[in-house]
């Protein structure tokens, strides 16, 4: 029986310390889910939505700060972050009615009806970077179609998940409806082997995710809604308000310190006789970006990382980089003896081979670039497909890479972190499967059944040749 805890990234205050679930755990909590959907499922859509408006109005500052302490994340990120939470009830409704409604025909002998049901027991698997948010974002449609769910937090964020659970109860949720099981990658795999799981909706990396998709393929009557991680280009061309495409390019590389699957990773510079003065100003800004924990006065932009390992990750990353003949233009470097807190990175490709990886912290890797097209070549020399973003006057361009770079999100003037609640969201290859969430969620929490109707049983107008008269 395996213990774990964990700790603010910024201190090392120990935040909450605890043991795995077991396997015989998981069964029983399954177990429960299931009875637990018999009734759950006949309640009517309406109290549901009752009780999940009143979870909105238990989520609070509290609730906020508790991400902070556990993410590292600045509180005005975590603000963002559990506001996101608040307007996924009336989000997911309304997607609801406008995607699974009840829809009627008259044929003529019945008529043809369509109606939503529900899977039954879902896993909802969360990532670290936004532990309240993401798993959220599946855990409400779930439970508006119906659904029971077993929801397993990151083992780096086990207090938010913890707490997460609690303001379910709180709001009214019925015994066994939602379920936390706290662990690792064991408690993943033994959750993942149920066989009346039902649906996973899963938050993460292209591993894990990949991970999640061969397991389930044991279970081929089981739906498997993946967000994955993304290799994000970011092409700067012209742009009148130079300011502006700094802002937009920080906000892409840097916020919430690069722990966003949205955040862009290569900014693909097109020379045309502005980029230069572009890079001063952008050196200069991130250079004065302020640093340190939520606590700070007045308030950071950055925090520190989730963890010392992710830190070491991140610097062994680009160290690697620098090696295959980065020029640097400003390092990624450690606050700190031994501490989780970076300072963002900016380091120039343009000419070298670059891996194809994610590399899930504030580094910003450039490659210079003659034109659009070739700017378009190099956006789409990824495997992933996420999200994309282009910073232009013109409309023309956009619509270039509207058409021509391979994402589930392209934004225009917007950074790559700016997606949408009532848009969907979700990338293709290693991105995502197709199953994409934010507004289109409910897609994959509910099934449709087909039906032809009739309040009696009548014989045709016309009986077909060969019935007995």
């Amino acid at each position: 029986m395996a213990s774990f805890y964990s700790q603010n990234p910024a201190t090392d205050e120990l935040l909450w310390k605890g043991r795995e679930a077991t396997a015989t755990e998981i069964h029983k909590a399954v177990q429960n889910a299931e009875e637990a959907f018999l009734s759950f499922r006949k309640a009517s859509f309406e109290e549901r939505a009752h009780t999940l408006w009143k979870f909105a109005t238990l989520l609070s500052d509290a609730f906020a700060e508790t991400i902070s302490q556990e993410t590292g994340k600045p509180l005005w990120d975590a603000k963002e972050e559990v506001q996101a939470m608040k307007n996924k009830i009336d989000i997911s409704i309304q997607a609801y009615h406008e995607r699974c409604p009840v829809r009627m025909q008259a044929l003529s002998n019945g008529t043809s009806i369509t109606r939503h049901c529900p899977h039954g027991v879902v896993a909802v698997f969360g990532p670290y970077n936004f532990p309240g948010h993401l798993p959220n974002g599946h855990i409400i449609p779930a439970l508006l179609a119906g659904n029971t769910v077993i929801f397993k937090p990151s083992e780096l964020t086990p207090k938010v998940g913890e707490e997460l659970g609690k303001l379910f109860q709180e709001a009214g949720l019925a015994k066994n409806v939602l379920q936390v099981v706290q662990g690792g990658r064991n408690v993943g795999q033994a959750l993942l082997s149920e066989k009346a799981i039902r649906a996973v909706l899963f938050t993460g990396s292209y591993a894990a995710g990949k991970a999640i998709l061969e397991s389930s393929l044991h279970f081929p009557d089981r739906i498997a809604a993946l967000e994955m991680g993304g290799n994000n280009p970011l092409i700067v061309s012209k742009a009148s308000d130079l300011d502006a495409a700094v802002y937009l390019t920080i906000q892409s590389a840097y916020v919430t310190s690069g722990q966003r699957c949205t955040a862009a990773r290569r900014l693909i510079l097109i020379e045309n006789g502005t980029q230069e003065a572009y890079l001063e100003q952008l050196i200069k800004k991130t250079k004065e970006l302020v640093i340190g924990p939520y606590t700070l006065k007045p308030e950071p932009f950055m925090g520190p990382l989730v963890t010392k390992a992710a830190a070491d990750k991140v610097l062994q990353q680009t160290e690697e980089l620098v090696k295959r003949g980065a020029k640097v233009l400003l390092p990624v470097k450690r606050l700190g003896e031994d501490s989780a807190f970076l300072t963002p990175g900016l380091i120039d490709m343009t000419g070298i081979e670059v891996p194809d990886v994610e590399i899930f912290g504030p580094l910003l890797q450039i490659s210079r670039v003659k034109n659009l097209d070739e700017a378009i070549v190099k956006a789409n020399e990824t495997g992933y497909g996420l999200c994309a973003s282009i910073i232009t006057d013109s409309e023309p361009e956009f619509n270039r890479v509207y058409e021509d770079v391979r994402a589930g999100i392209i934004n225009w003037n917007m950074p790559t972190t700016g997606a949408s609640s009532v848009a969907p969201f979700g990338g293709l290859g290693l991105s995502g499967n197709f199953r994409p969430a934010g507004y289109y969620s409910v897609d994959y929490c509910a099934y449709p059944i087909a039906s032809i109707e009739a309040d009696k049983a009548c014989l045709p107008q016309k009986i077909p040749p060969g019935y007995p008269q």
